[in-house]
């Protein structure tokens, strides 16, 4: 499969199989994540891996923020917390001089390898940014320097035939390019 298939394949799940999903497979997700690019190769990403039902609850409970219903997560066999550690230099003092804010950037190529490596390898994810930061990170046990920015959901998904993307959901191009 090309990278452009995986790419127009690659919907959010939120129905799983319980199945577990192999070490060895969870480790090239993570790889995937691993060789993302990054501002000065600061690779600020941090990874959190949760594969037991209590901990996958604890997440679901305590890391996310209330007021929407993800009880569908806890199905997920596996939750990635990605997190960010900030460097003074790239991710502190460029933002004043560029505006941009080079670490979210940076997590969100890596997610992104690692959801796309995932949909190549038959395994549906969900990326959640619902989440509450501050009682994340205490569950997970990272230092006040990394804060948890969103949750992975992976697993295998319930009815793959439903995870195929919906025709006309996404804008056509001239919707969203200027060619100059």
């Amino acid at each position: 499969m090309s990278v452009l298939d995986v790419i127009a394949r690659r919907v959010s799940c939120r129905a799983y199989r319980p199945d577990p999903i192999p070490q060895g497979d969870i480790e090239r997700l993570l790889d995937a994540a691993r060789l993302a690019p990054s501002a000065c190769n600061k690779q600020p990403w941090r990874l959190a891996v949760a594969r037991e039902a209590a901990t996958r609850a604890r997440i679901v409970r305590e890391g996310f923020l209330p007021g929407l219903r993800m009880d569908w997560a806890l199905d997920a066999p596996v939750h990635v917390v990605l997190g960010i550690e900030r460097a003074l230099a790239t991710h502190r003092l460029a933002v004043l001089f560029s505006g941009v804010d080079y670490p979210w950037l940076d997590i969100g190529i890596a997610g992104e390898h690692l959801v796309l490596a995932a949909e190549e390898l038959g395994i549906g994810s969900c990326w959640i940014g619902w989440i509450a930061p501050r009682p994340l990170a205490r569950l997970i046990g990272w230092p006040r320097a990394v804060r948890p920015v969103a949750v992975i959901t992976l697993g295998y998904p319930r009815d793959p035939g439903a995870a195929s993307p919906p025709a006309g959901r996404r804008k056509a191009l001239a919707e969203i390019v200027r060619w100059l």
